[in-house]
């Protein structure tokens, strides 16, 4: 692999990272399939892109992005919890309304460049990977903290079991909107890293990343179920950087680009049925026994 592309790829492995974090909360903790978040990557992205333009602090226009993506998730609880539609349905349904809204912050454009404006990185990939690894790191670190306070343990049982919640005088439902606002709004964090990176903020930048998400996480869940003590977030951060490394291979043998979203099917499906075929040959053996 090329020096370029493989800075390219710790560069988006890392912001894929965050993303896959997020995911991970709504996916693994929640045990919930929100499609949400393909409207919540590109609204992290144009909140940020239409703050910097008006030259606010990157810091201050990410944390919006965080916030926005927080009441995306919202959003999606309130359909599914309080009006009762499914999650599936709930998810497509906001991300229709992020798709206009997302338009609608962007004044009618689809792309929003982001040249000549306030980012958090600098022309240095060097000190740009050094920004994004500290990100993480930081995220991760909140994140292990948050799941071990009593709030955190009672967003873990819900996704567990959502009748000992209950039984324990709970309403798991304020866990369920809590989780998913906390998923949403990392996604929406990711996606205002990845315009800052693209220098470019895209109407369809959102387009299968729910996919991304998914393959980052089986993956890292795959290669790392040796080790139980690791932490889900660990594992969907080394998740996302095999698969941008992967992803990276591909382009450097030549695949063209036009055929990453099916290599990327390819690797969650390879990646499901391998896991599929441990866990039958595991029954198996204990059948035989």
């Amino acid at each position: 692999m090329g020096n370029a592309l493989f800075i390219t790829s710790v560069e988006q492995g890392l912001i894929f990272a965050v993303l896959a974090m997020g995911v991970y909360i709504s996916y693994k903790v929640l045990d919930i399939a929100d499609l949400s978040v393909e409207g919540s990557f590109p609204l992290g992205a144009f909140t940020f892109a239409i703050l910097a333009t008006k030259m606010i602090n990157p810091a201050i226009s990410m944390m919006v992005a965080f916030i926005a993506g927080m009441l995306a998730g919202l959003l999606t609880a309130i359909l599914f919890i309080k009006l009762k539609i499914t999650p599936l349905l709930s998810g497509i349904l906001t991300l229709n309304i992020l798709y206009s809204l997302n338009l609608a912050i962007g004044l009618g454009n689809s792309n929003i460049p982001l040249f000549q404006v306030p980012i958090i990185f600098t022309e240095s990939k060097t000190v740009n990977i050094s920004i994004l690894l500290a990100f993480v790191v930081l995220i991760k670190i909140i994140l292990d903290l948050f799941f071990k306070t009593e709030i955190g343990y009672l967003v873990i049982a819900t996704g567990d079991n959502e009748t000992l919640v209950r039984a324990l005088g709970q309403n798991s439902d304020k866990y369920k909107i809590l989780g998913l606002m906390l998923s949403n709004g990392l996604v929406s964090l990711s996606g205002s890293l990845m315009a800052q990176s693209q220098k470019f903020a895209d109407s369809n930048m959102g387009t299968g990343i729910i996919v991304y998400a998914l393959a980052s996480i089986i993956i890292g869940d795959t290669i790392m179920k040796s080790n139980q003590k690791l932490k889900g977030t660990l594992r969907a951060i080394f998740g996302a950087m095999i698969y941008k490394f992967i992803w990276g291979l591909a382009l450097d043998r030549g695949l063209p680009s036009n055929y990453l979203k099916a290599v990327t099917s390819l690797i969650v499906i390879i990646f499901i049925a391998y896991n599929n075929m441990e866990i039958g040959r595991k029954m198996f053996k204990k059948n035989r026994k």
